[in-house]
């Protein structure tokens, strides 16, 4: 295959991979009453700065991030699209305002964001494991994963628990849970401000 026809090939198949999984994503936000956040979600990834990256390094069963990484020995793309998208735990990672704790640690991510990063794990196991996929799939790699150690605490234990629901429950279960709990949650925000 000519590098033209290979570029033109990875190009479309990382459009349709990002565009189905932006449209999960988006169902799934749907489902816990976060409109605007489904429709806004990964929108930097269309951009030069990702799509580019994701198209020279797509592969179709991992994420082009993880190729360039070990390629480049960092990912521009994952370092471009984690300080735009609030969603992920890296945009919530700050020097710790404790002098005694050294270093960068997470800090505590707003429950939208929570439930966001909930649906968006969600639906990567479903586009990347296939039919292989379970309501286990993303609690299993949130305890694979190797950056759960930078989540605040607040935010690791509500991720865990939709996740483990998710896996003991089910999908009804769980997003219904999750939709009632973000209309309490909107509710006690503005009364706050108020």
């Amino acid at each position: 295959m000519s590098d033209t026809k290979k570029y033109l090939s990875n190009a479309y198949n990382h459009l349709k991979t990002i565009t189905r999984h932006k449209v999960e994503v988006g169902k799934n936000c749907f489902r816990c009453g976060l409109y605007r956040q489904g429709i806004l979600h990964d929108l930097s990834k269309y951009g030069p700065s990702e799509f580019l990256m994701g198209v020279k390094y797509y592969q179709g069963n991992r994420s082009p991030n993880d190729a360039e990484r070990e390629d480049k020995g960092l990912t521009t793309a994952w370092l471009h699209h984690k300080g735009r998208n609030k969603h992920h735990l890296e945009y919530w990672v700050d020097y710790s305002a404790d002098r005694s704790v050294p270093g960068m640690v997470g800090m505590k991510m707003p429950d939208n964001y929570i439930v966001e990063m909930f649906c968006d794990r969600v639906a990567a196991s479903k586009i990347y494991q296939g039919d292989a996929y379970t309501d286990a799939s993303a609690l299993n790699y949130f305890y694979r994963g190797r950056s759960k150690t930078m989540l605040h605490p607040y935010t690791a234990k509500k991720l865990e628990m939709l996740l483990k629901k998710l896996a003991e429950e089910g999908e009804d279960a769980t997003f219904d849970y999750v939709r009632r709990y973000m209309k309490a949650y909107r509710r006690y925000k503005k009364n706050k401000t108020s």
